[in-house]
């Protein structure tokens, strides 16, 4: 099976859009969570991806918050002001469906699928080796993948050592996958690597590679659109450089 992986659209629709068009023909797609927060089109991102077929979609952190199940206290500043916002936007039925959404970890196939950690899945980042050999021992399945960081990377775990390789990802080219590895698609609609084009990967279970990818979008665009939703500037002025 040929399976998009994604997280972190973070309401950005144009992001969203072109991720979906240069991914093309797939058989699943997962989505690891946090379809809100940051950005100006939480409806129409909502919309979009309860249309995608044969989708697995978790819930993230923003998410959580957003439907009144975390305190918008635990959000710094801009965070908050944007969830307050989209609050107040989102349609019933919208709501309706984030709140559907699973926030634990799941199995499908012989991957295990997390927004942020397999032992703290809403909270935890996964940002270094260190961090990352703390996890491998909650998941059974020989991938793992996660989301919440913005950061395209993967870290595999040396069988002979014990040792934690962490790896930036290179957009392209195709990682055989070897037990045990924990996989990061990068950010839709906000990343967080100094690459201002969105990310995500193709997950091939035949073939057992990991193909990390980036497409352009309409930054402009979706700057706009946040500095006309009153949202904090610093959401828009980050998409343009990727952090």
């Amino acid at each position: 099976m040929r399976i998009l992986v994604m997280s972190d659209i973070h309401a950005n629709y144009n992001a969203l859009e072109a991720v979906l068009k240069d991914a093309g023909q797939v058989d699943e797609t997962w989505c690891l969570g946090d379809l809100v927060g940051y950005g100006p089109d939480p409806n129409a991102v909502v919309e979009e991806v309860r249309e995608i077929k044969n989708l697995t979609c978790l819930m993230g952190n923003h998410d959580v918050a957003v439907i009144g199940r975390m305190s918008l206290e635990t959000f710094n500043g801009d965070a908050k002001r944007s969830l307050m916002y989209h609050e107040q936007v989102l349609s019933a039925s919208n709501m309706d469906f984030i709140r559907s959404l699973p926030s634990k970890p799941k199995v499908r196939s012989e991957a295990t699928i997390v927004h942020g950690s397999p032992r703290d899945p809403l909270w935890e980042y996964i940002l270094n080796s260190t961090t990352a050999s703390l996890n491998f021992d909650h998941f059974d399945t020989d991938v793992c993948f996660v989301g919440h960081t913005h950061i395209q990377c993967s870290f595999t775990l040396k069988e002979r050592t014990g040792q934690v390789a962490a790896e930036h990802a290179k957009p392209d080219a195709a990682l055989p996958l070897h037990p045990k590895v924990i996989l990061n698609p990068g950010s839709v609609g906000q990343p967080r690597d100094r690459d201002p084009r969105a990310a995500y990967a193709i997950y091939d279970t035949e073939a057992r590679t990991w193909t990390p990818k980036r497409v352009m979008y309409d930054i402009a665009d979706v700057q706009n659109r946040i500095r006309e939703a009153g949202l904090p500037e610093k959401h828009a002025a980050r998409l343009a450089e990727g952090w």
